[in-house]
């Protein structure tokens, strides 16, 4: 067995199991387990992506402030990263999250502000709005921004598809993702469509986001709301390409 000497190498390489024990239809169906990254959920890549990329870039520098809008899970990643690497992190979080997560959180070093989840894009109290706003504010720091974050879905381009590709011994048919950021279905999308085009992209969408309507119609559609965190949006993503 490998031992690690800091956490953030226990990053990726997530297991791969098969569903045996119920009835999966006409296909058999694999699980890609992310919850076995150290931060619990596959948001730990695109953390340690966006961070390692600011600073080549000089965008951050050491004893600086990471701001984030997320809906939990990249700020527990983030939280991960920060702690390791010594950033203090701002996380901006819509008030429909749970407690345990903003207590999580909170553990693990971050100061959390709380913001409404029934407004807008472009509304001051919009979480992505006011993280932005905050960054603009306070000396030497970095709005993470993992909805415009190239660095996002180059992790899944480059880790989780290879990972993938490699378990299922390079036989697959189709990858079935949610999209939160996009940065999951973007970048597993690219790399699926470089070693293999055939494989199909699904997008599974909770009702009342707008993603699965623009991709069957090409229109925003009506807006609705829904209780599922990290998954579904009311806008389009920049960093998402919902073509592939």
């Amino acid at each position: 067995m490998t031992v690690h000497s800091n956490v953030l190498d226990m990053i990726g390489n997530t297991p791969m199991i098969e569903v045996t024990s119920f009835d999966t239809g006409p296909c058999r169906l694999f699980l890609k387990l992310e919850n076995q990254n150290p931060g619990g959920s596959i948001k730990d890549r695109i953390a340690l992506s966006m961070i390692e990329a600011a600073e080549r870039s000089g965008a951050i520098r050491p004893g600086g402030t990471l701001i984030e809008a997320t809906a939990g899970n990249t700020g527990l990643g983030l939280a991960l990263v920060a702690r390791q690497k010594g950033y203090r992190l701002i996380l901006v979080i819509p008030d429909k999250m749970s407690q345990e997560k903003i207590f999580n959180l909170q553990a693990m070093g971050a100061e959390v502000t709380l913001t409404r989840s029934d407004v807008g894009k472009g509304h001051p109290e919009y979480y992505q709005d006011m993280a932005q706003r905050m960054a603009g504010e306070i000396e030497n720091s970095f709005f993470v921004n993992q909805f415009g974050n190239e660095a996002n879905p180059l992790a899944h381009e480059t880790g989780t598809g290879p990972e993938i590709w490699a378990q299922m011994g390079h036989d697959v048919d189709a990858v079935v993702a949610g999209v939160g950021s996009g940065g999951t279905i973007t970048g597993l999308g690219r790399f699926f469509a470089k070693v293999d085009p055939g494989v199909e992209m699904v997008l599974a969408d909770p009702e009342g986001s707008v993603l699965a309507n623009y991709i069957k119609t090409g229109e925003m559609g009506p807006l609705g709301s829904w209780l599922v965190e990290g998954i579904g949006e009311d806008f389009i993503p920049d960093v998402s390409d919902l073509s592939l």
